[in-house]
């Protein structure tokens, strides 16, 4: 029986044991030449060795793969990181560049909107009406038809209006800040999902194309196995005859 030397191990084998370097698959080849640099395509290379080395490569496929989702999760981490966060409180931005008027304005238009001021208004004209008419009723300071009063009340009419409608503008000037910020997070969104998506979709591909190295590696064995099993078979049936 003719016999051959495995060029990684240095040992002695049946040579039909023997797989030449032509013969192996380009990954598993690369493998073996990167820890043997004198291995070539007209080397020997004995069964153990070329299962060795593919498990080396099944691993070292497998091992890439955890590294690139980790890397893609680090990408969405650093992502997160590198870029302002946009979303804030509009409340807080947009009164805190306010100026004391703005804000006194606010506060008497909030005021003047609620039941509180109805309550004392109606109070107060109560309590005019009762002592100009029956208190006072012999001196009153604001006989009927009451010019006085109707006077207070035109200029705080006169005084509440403008208030409220500067109060109103600046309530339109929020809603515009608050739609812009909208717009923003949404775009950024957009932008950060069709970058996971991209990266998604190639870390697939690579994905697949290992799938298909492995498969091949597989046929390789099962190719191996099945001319092993027949030449088994033809040396017993050599025997017998």
């Amino acid at each position: 029986m003719k016999k051959g030397k495995c060029d990684v191990c240095q040992k002695e084998f049946p040579l039909e044991t023997l797989t030449h370097g032509s013969q192996v698959y380009q990954g598993v080849f690369d493998e073996i030449a990167q820890r043997n640099s004198e291995f070539s395509g007209d080397s020997l290379i004995c069964l153990t060795d070329l299962n060795r080395y593919r498990s080396f490569y099944v691993k070292k496929m497998i091992e890439k793969d955890i590294g690139e989702v980790e890397e893609l999760e680090a990408e969405v981490i650093k992502s997160l990181e590198e870029h302002e966060l946009l979303s804030e409180d509009i409340n807080k931005a947009f009164y805190g560049q306010l100026s004391f008027g703005d804000r006194l304005s606010d506060k008497l238009a909030e005021f003047g909107g609620s039941w509180t001021f109805i309550s004392l208004f109606a109070l107060i004209l109560l309590g005019w009406i009762v002592i100009n008419s029956l208190v006072l009723a012999q001196k009153p300071f604001d006989p009927y038809p009451y010019i006085l009063l109707n006077l207070i009340l035109s200029c705080l009419a006169a005084i509440q209006a403008p208030i409220i409608m500067m109060s109103q503008n600046r309530q339109e000037a929020k809603d515009r800040l608050r739609a812009d910020m909208d717009y923003k997070i949404n775009l950024k969104a957009e932008l950060e999902i069709r970058h996971l998506k991209l990266k998604l979709d190639q870390l697939a591909s690579h994905q697949w194309r290992r799938l298909l190295e492995i498969q091949n590696l597989q046929t390789d064995l099962i190719e191996e196995v099945g001319e092993k099993i027949e030449k088994s078979l033809q040396g017993r049936a050599h025997n017998k005859q």
